[in-house]
């Protein structure tokens, strides 16, 4: 009997590392003690990319979205509580995600509102331009 007849056992992927993977390349801010990483899900309705964020236990005022190009960027930050605490699991510092959309942000329409721990920022998706258009052609190289 032959050792190709029995495939070898293989340990699972790291999840950590497929995470790291799914987010793109990663932001080295985020990997600093006490940067904590903001789950997301988008979706796509009616012509709105929507982007669902977990923030529980923020104010609106902790929470700033940014856009650059096609990246959209949540970051927070939540300060720890003075008061003396005998056990405590709840995060503290800063929260940051940026995710890269299918196409840029568009500057006027993006809505951003935050309920019952989750932030939900919409962006309306690009209208594609289908009119006939003349493109100039150089002499030259591109």
């Amino acid at each position: 009997m032959s050792a190709a007849q029995h495939p070898a056992k293989r340990r699972p992927f790291p999840r950590d590392l497929l995470d790291w993977f799914d987010a793109g390349l990663p932001s080295f801010g985020s990997l600093t003690e006490g940067t904590h990483k903001i789950p997301v899900e988008i979706t796509k309705e009616e012509g709105t990319y929507v982007l669902r964020a977990e923030l529980p236990g923020m104010d609106p005022e902790e929470i700033e979205v940014t856009a650059e190009g096609d990246v959209l960027t949540v970051r927070a930050e939540h300060t720890e509580t003075t008061t003396d605490k005998q056990h405590s699991e709840f995060r503290y510092g800063s929260f940051t995600r940026s995710v890269r959309l299918p196409a840029p942000v568009p500057r006027d329409g993006v809505e951003a509102a935050y309920e019952d721990g989750i932030l939900t920022v919409r962006v309306p998706l690009a209208e594609p331009d289908e009119s006939p258009r003349a493109i100039t052609v150089r002499k030259g190289t591109s």
